[in-house]
């Protein structure tokens, strides 16, 4: 018998080896780079980089009025896209957990999956096409006097609120199937009605769950930028911002600085979910 086979934990240590190393150096080497260029600066004149470390950029997005609301604006788009998803995904989640047959459970599992394999761009456009003056939206509106609402902050919100949709409800749907059954007979014995099973029982045990989903609905709209550019009128978030730092702009420092910004709120995001135990539902 070999040493690796004699010290399970030494061949647990091998496998392991490989991707860990991977993850330091493309992930965390790379968080690394983005810290270091967001302290350089842009020579205004000839557009070129200056490798001399300054807090220029954090001054600069911090006391610019600008981009203290684009900031407000993305952390607020990104709580509310996590409390729509969050009230859409309740009721689906628990009809596939607790009444659904096992047969119509894994149908809906898959219906719940099918928007995924659908390109992330024909689902924007798809909705930028609901909310076009002559789209859906309008036509539905017409009759009560109302028009679209167009392009902007609805539009972004109702349409990023659809594409991480299933992020929340998959993660909900695992935590409504652990609460166990009895719990829900020994609450009628016990004389509780449906909505008091619900807020005081299947609630509180689904928290960590709901929290779990929220870490993939709050990251992804906080560093989303494709879907803001084309259903979002001129509304900008963080995500624009660094896109258009980079490219047009090409200010690399500058859309390093911005880009700490979704980084610093999501590790704080969660250590707090870290503590509700969310991070073991996933």
């Amino acid at each position: 018998m070999s040493v690796i086979d004699r010290r399970p934990g030494l061949r647990v240590g091998l496998l392991l080896t490989p991707p860990m190393l991977w993850l330091g150096v493309a992930y965390l080497g790379a968080l690394g780079a983005l810290l270091i260029t967001s302290l350089w600066t842009q020579d205004d004149f000839t557009g070129t980089i200056t490798t001399v470390w300054t807090t220029e950029n954090f001054r600069t997005l911090f006391t610019v009025d600008v981009y203290r609301t684009i900031t407000i604006r993305t952390i607020g788009i990104a709580a509310l896209v996590t409390v729509v998803d969050a009230v859409l995904a309740f009721p689906i989640a628990l009809y596939m957990a607790k009444i659904a047959s096992p047969r119509a459970q894994r149908l809906l599992v898959i219906a719940v999956l099918m928007p995924l394999w659908a390109s992330y761009l024909v689902k924007a456009y798809a909705w930028r096409g609901m909310f076009s003056a002559d789209g859906p939206v309008a036509w539905i509106a017409q009759p009560f006097g109302l028009d679209t609402p167009g392009y902007g902050l609805l539009a972004t919100t109702v349409t990023l609120s659809y594409l991480w949709l299933p992020y929340m409800i998959l993660p909900v749907f695992a935590g409504l199937e652990r609460v166990p059954d009895s719990l829900f007979e020994a609450s009628a014995d016990l004389g509780a009605g449906s909505w008091q099973t619900l807020r005081r029982i299947v609630l509180p045990m689904a928290f960590p769950a709901f929290v779990a989903g929220s870490i993939f609905t709050f990251s992804l709209t906080m560093g989303d930028y494709i879907a803001v550019k084309i259903v979002g009128g001129t509304t900008q978030l963080l995500g624009n911002v660094v896109y258009d730092n980079q490219g047009a702009a090409n200010n690399l420092p500058f859309a390093a600085a911005v880009a700490t910004v979704p980084i610093v709120v999501m590790l704080a995001y969660l250590a707090a979910a870290r503590r509700t135990g969310a991070l073991e539902q996933l």
